[in-house]
Order: structure tokens, then C-alpha cells, then sequence
């Protein structure tokens, strides 16, 4: 089955792809990989939440917001790609989530990027992972994920 047929299938429709905040570019083709800059949880522009996990910021919406950013991902490596069907796998998720000292919990938010992951890629989207805690990401977001992924 094809990514496009696995995302309408799911009802995932891919975001337009967020402009980069710096001196930047989304996504980079190095021979059959794509790489994803860190990804932001960019819904239409907006940010659905700031602040640190475990402060203003729980985890169940940290998870939610570490699923938007994979998806951002997803969207880039597609449009640096030449197209969404081109990606084949995920080789690796790297997550960085702004906590609160006390909050431990860094490996169950970035699951909200590996598991939309795993849904669409099934085995393929099967990667290695780091779930990193910050003391802030930019423009205060909760959460950041780049993504390698693996071009056909």
C-alpha cells in the first residue's frame, strides 16, 4: 500500500510544510535518506500550545503536540523529497521536550511521534529514538521532533 493510500486511509492529511523560523531549511535529500530539521507542532500557523511538560503543559497534550510535529516532519521530507510516496521507512526520531525539573515523563510524549509513525509505515516506521528534556525549545513550544527517514 502506498504512504498516500495508508494516510487517506488513517484520515491523516499532511500539513503545508511550516516556514523555517531561522536560517534554515525543513528537509535535506542525502542519497536515500531524507532529514528533517527539528519540526515544531504547527497547526495552521499556531502553535496549539506553549510552556514547559508538566508545568503549564501536560503530558497527554504533549503527546498530541509531539504527533503534529512527526506529521510536520512527514510533510517536509515529502515536499524536499519529490513526493510523499518516495519515503519507505523511518530510521530515526529525535525528540526534545522543554519539562519542568520534575517531570520525567519525555519518553511517553515523544511516543506521540512513533506511534503515528508506526501507524502509517507499520514495520518500516520502526526506528531508533532519542526522548531528550529541555529546559526551553523555540518560541516556548512544549516539544520538538526531527525525523531521518529512509527515500526508495
Amino acid at each position: 500500500m502506498s504512504v498516500t493510500a495508508r494516510l487517506q486511509e488513517l484520515g491523516i492529511a499532511l500539513p503545508a510544510v511550516a516556514a523555517p523560523v531561522a536560517a534554515y531549511v525543513p528537509a535535506v535529500v542525502h542519497g536515500d535518506v531524507v532529514y528533517t530539521s527539528g519540526q515544531l507542532p504547527f497547526v495552521d500557523g499556531v502553535l496549539p500550545a506553549t510552556g514547559k511538560v508538566g508545568a503549564e503543559v501536560d503530558a497527554e497534550a504533549a503527546k498530541g503536540c509531539a504527533r503534529t510535529c512527526a506529521l510536520n516532519a512527514l510533510a517536509a521530507a515529502a515536499e524536499a523529497a519529490g513526493g510523499v510516496d518516495r519515503i519507505v521507512g523511518v530510521l530515526r526520531v529525535g525528540g526534545f521536550v522543554a519539562s519542568d525539573p520534575a517531570f520525567t515523563g519525555q519518553p511517553g510524549v515523544i511516543n506521540g511521534a512513533s506511534e503515528v509513525l508506526g501507524e502509517i509505515f507499520g514495520d518500516a516506521g520502526r526506528h531508533v529514538r532519542a526522548a531528550v528534556g529541555v529546559n526551553v525549545l523555540p518560541l516556548d513550544t512544549p516539544v520538538e521532533v526531527e525525523v531521518a527517514f529512509l527515500l526508495a
